[in-house]
């Protein structure tokens, strides 16, 4: 999709050269030495996705033993130096990956899986090495860690509270720009993890045929009303025809939804509540979709989290939806009394966001 020290220290501060990822993190201008913090956290099972700095501050000091073969990207789209924050400050020794390494045009899908697999290779990343993301945007952090997670890597975590939270936690961060070693065999074929992705023929059969399925939008209300796309490059506005509204944000770049004021995910119990107002719960056959794919991945990876089964992504969301004039929409909140049902092709095509 375009868009396109800890407060105080415990014990004995050490000199050391911190090895993470593929490179080792070089001391930032604003500091002279590299400094070993030695903190210490409890273990987290491999599916568990959101982890707290304190956390990952005890991976890069080599105490958690099951993750010292690891990575720390930084999510953003495009180049690290069309990063907003990558440049400025990133975690130490943190490579970039762009979402574009995950998802290509015109649908904005998962790409093809030798594609993805290359992304992956390119930065070092196989399927046995800890992967930790974050970034400033959680949909687009999401994105990465779903395709990860089926295209095939084991243990696929996400910092809670992206760099805000890294930050407020008083660890410290560096501006050099890191280079990856890339690796030769993801160790796996990908994807590993197919069942994870739904596809728009899957979707429809599931609408007409499973009552315990549920297509669950996770876009703002305007969108899901039908009052706008959500998207300068969507002309129509709509939802498929029987799906219901799973919240999000204000608009196609926000998650207050799903997040808390400090930037953490919701849990899946906050998630559920979220969802009271809809015929929605954890034991449906849940697939998420949203505009082209960032914002549906954050309720599956909470979901993914807690050790629900049967979720999916519907992948190509509704820009893939409204390239079909001869699918079936809903224009309004069926739940107000207030819907109408028709057809792509009969859809205005004056909602594009301005």
């Amino acid at each position: 999709m375009k868009r396109k020290l800890i407060s105080a220290l415990v014990g004995i501060t050490m000199v050391a050269t911190m090895a993470v990822g593929c490179s080792s993190p070089s001391n930032d201008s604003q500091k002279t030495t590299e400094t070993k913090l030695n903190v210490k956290a409890e273990k987290v099972d491999t599916q568990k996705v959101f982890v707290s700095p304190k956390w990952v501050q005890s991976v890069i000091d080599g105490n958690q033993p099951e993750s010292k073969n690891y990575t720390i990207l930084e999510v953003s789209w495009g180049t690290y130096k069309d990063s907003p924050t990558y440049t400025k400050g990133h975690l130490p020794g943190a490579l970039h990956v762009d979402t574009s390494s995950v998802e290509s045009e015109p649908i904005w899908n998962i790409s093809d899986p030798k594609v993805v697999e290359k992304g992956m290779l390119d930065l070092g990343v196989t399927k046995d090495k800890t992967v930790i993301l974050y970034g400033t945007d959680i949909s687009a952090v999401s994105r990465v860690a779903y395709a990860y997670l089926w295209a095939g890597v084991d243990n696929v975590k996400v910092l809670d509270g992206g760099l805000d939270a890294w930050k407020k936690a008083g660890y410290q961060t560096e501006t050099k720009v890191e280079k990856a070693t890339p690796a030769k065999d993801f160790g796996t074929t990908v994807p590993a993890h197919p069942e994870y992705w739904m596809s728009i023929e899957q979707v429809q059969d599931k609408l007409k045929n499973d009552q315990n399925f549920r297509l669950v939008s996770i876009r703002s209300k305007d969108e899901f009303d039908g009052k706008t796309s959500g998207y300068t490059y969507i002309d129509r506005a709509g939802e498929p025809k029987g799906a219901v509204w799973g919240h999000a944000g204000s608009n196609p770049y926000n998650m207050e939804d799903y997040t808390h004021k400090d930037g953490t995910v919701i849990t899946a119990e906050e998630m559920e509540k979220l969802w009271s107002d809809s015929d929605i719960n954890k034991n449906n056959e849940l697939s998420f979709y949203c505009g082209t794919g960032w914002r549906a991945s954050v309720p599956w990876l909470i979901a993914y989290d807690a050790g629900w089964d049967k979720m999916t992504v519907y992948d190509g969301g509704w820009n893939e939806w409204q390239m079909h004039n001869n699918l079936p929409v809903q224009v309004g909140d069926p739940n107000s009394g207030n819907c109408e049902y028709t057809t792509v092709g009969k859809l205005p095509t004056n909602k594009a966001a301005k």
